[in-house]
């Protein structure tokens, strides 16, 4: 496969790049299925995350299908309007890694300096989120308020403008494209126990703790985004395929 390795500080939109250039060249033919992820990840010498985020981008714009269980398959579309390098949003596990790293200390902080009614917000974001029947975007608003909230504990206005500006950028079409996959009820009361987890920390006044259990909660939302599409590949020859948008889980 004519493929090359690539670096970049926005290493998925290079992956994109170079796996459009082959499907205009019909290298992959519409409605024939790409190689899984693993094996463009090792030919490209990057990671799986950053092909997974270029697959994601491509379907965005209406070049592929990602099929679950099954694969990623080309799909005929329009051409999409040309975008400028500043209008690409950064990727969804670069989002998230910037966010591990910055809310992780973040909360070492809080650990130490938490007051009662710092708690007592949490708790009451906590209580709100646990609520039967939520929407995904009321859900979603919680989760914010919850991150922002600890950051809001440090007092530093800066600060917490940063952590939700860090949280808006999953609005972005990537991202949101991406968690239609694998955001489900089981997956949000995941993010719930490891948000009681970090409360918990918070309160106790252990910032070591604290630290961790924000760590582990934002690499498992790492972990949650990266569960196979599946590449079905006990199956032959090309699948009919259509340009809309996957269905969520």
């Amino acid at each position: 496969m004519p493929l090359e390795a690539v670096e970049s500080p926005r290493l998925y939109r290079q992956i994109a790049d170079q796996l459009r250039h082959l499907i205009d060249r019909r290298e992959f033919p519409v409605g024939g299925r790409l190689p899984p992820e693993r094996e463009l990840a090792e030919k490209l010498g990057v990671s799986r995350p950053s092909v997974r985020e270029a697959l994601i981008a491509l379907e965005v714009e209406g070049r592929v299908r990602i099929r679950m269980g099954s694969g990623v398959y080309v799909t005929e579309a329009p051409r999409p309007r040309p975008v400028e390098p500043a209008d690409l949003p950064d990727g969804p596990f670069e989002v998230l890694k910037a966010r591990e790293i910055v809310e992780s200390a973040v909360c070492a902080e809080a650990g130490g300096q938490a007051a009662a009614q710092d708690i007592a917000a949490l708790d009451e974001i906590l209580t709100q989120m646990e609520a039967p029947g939520l929407s995904g975007d009321e859900l979603i608003a919680f989760d914010r308020a919850f991150h922002v909230a600890i950051a809001a504990i440090l007092g530093n206005a800066v600060l917490a403008r940063f952590v939700g500006d860090l949280f808006d950028q999953r609005v972005n079409p990537y991202f949101q494209q991406l968690a239609s996959y694998f955001e489900n009820d089981a997956s949000w009361r995941e993010a719930f126990g490891e948000h009681r987890a970090i409360r918990d920390a918070i309160a106790s006044g252990l910032g070591n703790e604290a630290r961790e259990a924000m760590r582990r909660h934002l690499k498992q939302s790492q972990e949650r985004f990266s569960q196979s599409f599946g590449d079905g590949r006990a199956a032959s020859g090309p699948e009919s395929v259509d340009a809309g948008p996957a269905g969520k889980n």
